[in-house]
């Protein structure tokens, strides 16, 4: 299974255990793009609504665009009740839009799944003129909190991680808006911060792509490995999130 489509395997623990990103950024986001009633909004694959609530509670007429089927469902369950709620369950690459333009399309670390080649041209079509491509991501530090958990994760990962496929993500580069048509590209970045006790650290660990493939016995020491080197230092382990906000515009 490729990783673009693994996560539907796990649409209940992703949606308990993937991160959201801080108030500040939606407000930013929100604000800069004058989302609201009477503007027309597309969230690349959603997941289970990690990105959505802010956006969709601003009376705007909410789409998204999911891959996975689980992970379709379950943001009907969610969000069904409003309005302005609409979900298509197609692939972004191969799907037909008509002739539907947006205010806004914005990805949640998803975009990078879409080749540069696909994305930020078809993105451009369906924006309005002035319309925003808002691209978001969040990097993650827990070496600084506590460098001797890290330390210890660390051997944990040499001797334990061992997927059958290697994650080879990274080829996405976002600043690259520019070279296919947008304009007023910067970047704005925004701080948060979490904690977990070993056992939510290690479920949330199993919602990262790349853990979700490793084969037995290497995976199950691997877990156990992470919860015992969290419960060792404290059965606290605190992350410093970096919520980073790309931005971009439609020429006029």
């Amino acid at each position: 299974m490729e990783f673009r489509r693994i996560f539907d395997t796990i649409p209940e623990q992703f949606d308990k255990y993937r991160p959201c990103y801080c108030p500040e950024l939606f407000d930013d986001l929100i604000a800069y793009a004058g989302i609201g009633p009477g503007k027309k909004v597309l969230e690349l694959g959603p997941g289970t609504g990690q990105a959505t609530t802010p956006v969709l509670l601003t009376g705007c007429d909410y789409h998204a665009i999911e891959l996975g089927e689980n992970l379709c469902a379950r943001m009907r369950e969610k969000y069904g009740g409003h309005e302005n709620f609409h979900i298509i369950h197609d692939d972004f690459i191969t799907h037909d839009f008509g002739s539907a333009a947006f205010d806004l399309v914005y990805s949640a670390a998803t975009i990078q799944w879409i080749p540069e080649e696909i994305a930020f041209p078809k993105i451009l079509h369906l924006l309005k003129p002035g319309g925003t491509l808002a691209m978001m991501l969040t990097r993650s530090d827990y070496r600084a909190p506590n460098e001797a958990l890290y330390n210890r994760i660390q051997q944990v990962y040499a001797a334990h991680f061992k997927p059958e496929t290697l994650y080879q993500q990274g080829k996405f580069h976002y600043e690259n808006a520019a070279n296919w048509g947008y304009t007023e590209f910067e970047k704005r970045e925004f701080t948060g911060k979490r904690e977990m006790n070993a056992e939510e650290y290690v479920a949330y660990c199993g919602t990262h792509c790349d853990h979700m493939v490793i084969p037995q016995p290497h995976k199950s020491r691997l877990f156990k490995g992470l919860e015992d080197a969290v419960r060792e230092h404290g059965n606290r382990i605190v992350f410093h999130d970096t919520h980073v906000l790309y931005l971009a515009k439609k020429p006029l």
